[in-house]
């Protein structure tokens, strides 16, 4: 986002009101967690879960057999088996949950269903519901004084964008880990003199206003202090990988590897949510989206999914970080068991896997049990509703409120629950 379009959105940003409406004396006590931050990484394309964390019974794509690509392997969970192309994960599953049970009816839309999987909400014609991200940055703000509550290191979209909540909630994105984000330093032509004549011209300007000035200007002035923030060398320094030791660097791996060390920097600056796009679709043509000759590649994405996750989770124990930082990886939806003409799989919304990892939760490995391919579910489903119920217990934030849109009333995950088990 350049500075110009992100001083104007800004402008333009009236905050969304939250009211807490009365909980009815029946109600459960709330949940609350004690994590501080989010690192949601997005696998855009629809992960199969049969070949990465809910393996079954191997099947063979050439004789039409239903089943897994892989074989597969021990964790450090007993009873709990992953994929072969996950060893890095393997030893690491005591502090990860992967819940197996995710669903929803969206299967033939790529784009309805990465909306439903940011936003927990069908697309409506009457709101422009906000994102997970959005939402958290509206409930908890940022975690530190120089920096933004929410970041995005990837392609900018409508589904990770505040909706009605307004362009104060929205994100600050970047796709190159080699340079921060576009408009925030300094251009060269402007000299260290010449910026400085610039703020004393426009504090002389401020002075002059009324200080019952509308909502609009007020947002637009915050706007204005925190852009001069972030152009500052405080938060740029955030974006300078080449701070990190060479080694760590290297065992992150590729430019994935490097968004997710980026994403831990952001973390130690006090962002409080960070998306981190995988969308390395050179590895295999077609990225998540293994159909016909896109899944011949997929363990290459597996690969490097692994050890950057791997990398980052070690990375954020190391510094005490892991227990703040929630990670969360989705997908818009998952894959069936059969394979299609090309020996790839088509889409599969009745059963899927999101994985949560660090944040302070009582992890298990795996929650929900699927059948024998993975495609019906047998125990504990979760809806996403209730999977970013529990992102928002996680944080501390109560998902039984209500947002506003105007006057209408919006719960903040359409009645979804927590997954208790992951709190005791």
């Amino acid at each position: 986002m350049h500075r110009r379009q992100f001083l104007s959105a800004s402008a333009a940003a009236v905050a969304g009101s939250s009211l807490l409406l009365p909980r009815p004396a029946s109600a459960s006590p709330l949940i609350k967690g004690q994590a501080e931050h989010v690192i949601s990484i997005w696998l855009g394309g629809g992960m199969a879960a049969m070949d990465t964390f809910d393996p079954k019974r191997q099947g063979d794509p050439a004789q039409k057999i239903p089943g897994a690509y892989y074989s597969d392997i021990e964790t450090a969970v007993p009873g709990v088996r992953l994929c072969e192309h996950l060893k890095a994960m393997a030893p690491l599953m005591d502090r990860v949950t992967a819940v197996r049970t995710v669903h929803h009816d969206i299967i033939d839309e790529h784009a309805a269903a990465t909306n439903f999987m940011h936003t927990g909400r069908q697309i409506s014609g009457t709101v422009v519901y906000p994102s997970l991200g959005s939402i958290v940055a509206h409930e908890r703000g940022a975690a530190g004084e120089n920096a933004l509550p929410y970041v995005l290191i990837g392609y900018p979209n409508v589904t990770r964008g505040p909706g009605f909540l307004g362009a104060r909630y929205n994100y600050l994105y970047l796709t190159d880990t080699s340079r921060g984000p576009a408009g925030l330093s300094r251009p060269s032509s402007v000299s260290s003199r010449q910026h400085e004549r610039r703020q004393s011209i426009l504090s002389s300007l401020r002075q002059l206003q009324d200080p019952r000035q509308a909502q609009s200007l007020q947002d637009y002035e915050e706007a204005i202090d925190l852009s001069l923030k972030l152009s500052g060398p405080a938060f740029n320094r955030s974006f300078n990988l080449d701070e990190e030791p060479g080694d760590l660097r290297n065992r992150y791996g590729g430019e994935f590897g490097q968004r997710c060390l980026l994403a831990r920097r952001l973390v130690e600056r006090g962002v409080r949510f960070i998306e981190v796009s995988h969308n390395m679709n050179f590895l295999n043509g077609t990225g998540w989206d293994t159909h016909n000759s896109g899944i011949l590649q997929q363990h290459a994405l597996i690969e490097e999914l692994d050890m950057a996750v791997s990398s980052l989770m070690i990375d954020l124990e190391q510094k005490r970080l892991l227990d703040k930082t929630l990670i969360v990886i989705t997908t818009e939806f998952g894959r069936p068991p059969e394979f299609d003409g090309g020996g790839g799989r088509g889409h599969q919304g009745s059963a899927f896997t999101c994985v949560l990892a660090g944040g302070g939760l009582n992890h298990q490995g795996a929650y929900g049990e699927t059948d024998e391919l993975a495609k019906k579910i047998v125990d504990r489903p979760v809806s996403v509703p209730d999977f970013f119920a529990t992102i928002h217990a996680a944080l501390g934030i109560d998902y039984s409120k209500y947002l506003y849109d105007g006057d209408r009333p919006v719960p903040v995950t359409d009645g979804g629950q927590p997954i208790a088990p992951l709190f005791s």
